[in-house]
């Protein structure tokens, strides 16, 4: 039997779609002093951005960039200006693929992120929603 889903396909899409207003870019990706200083300690303006365009996916939407997606010209863009690295680096970011990977590590440390796994399911189906709080096993 399927599953029921909560949302459907365009819901889902429109919840995890990227800002397109300005004021909504500012909101989810103006960078701030701390940001700017992590940002700052990567070598080469294609690293740089990379790590930058890396933070704006896990804050919003909330994942990882997939390995071969493309970020929206827009959200490049508002990046690049900030940082002062033109567009055009972002092509070279991460040819070698322990790069991205340790920047995400990085970056989900730094956020206090952790990847889902079988212990937070195991938490997450013990949940009683009569309590205030999660009851481990």
């Amino acid at each position: 039997m399927p599953r029921k889903t909560l949302f459907t396909l365009s819901e889902r899409e429109t919840l995890t779609a990227f800002p397109q207003e300005h004021h909504d870019l500012v909101r989810h990706y103006l960078f701030n002093d701390a940001d700017l200083a992590l940002i700052n300690q990567r070598r080469g303006k294609h690293n740089r951005l990379g790590f930058a365009i890396q933070l704006c996916y896990l804050r919003y939407p909330g994942k990882p960039i997939p390995p071969d997606e493309e970020p929206p010209a827009h959200l490049l863009s508002f990046v690049s200006e900030q940082l002062g690295v033109p567009v055009t680096h972002w092509k070279r970011y991460a040819i070698r693929k322990t790069t991205r990977r340790e920047h995400l590590t990085e970056l989900m440390n730094w956020l206090g992120m952790a990847s889902f796994t079988l212990s937070h399911f195991r938490l997450s189906v013990q949940y009683d929603p009569h309590q205030q709080f999660w009851t481990p096993s």
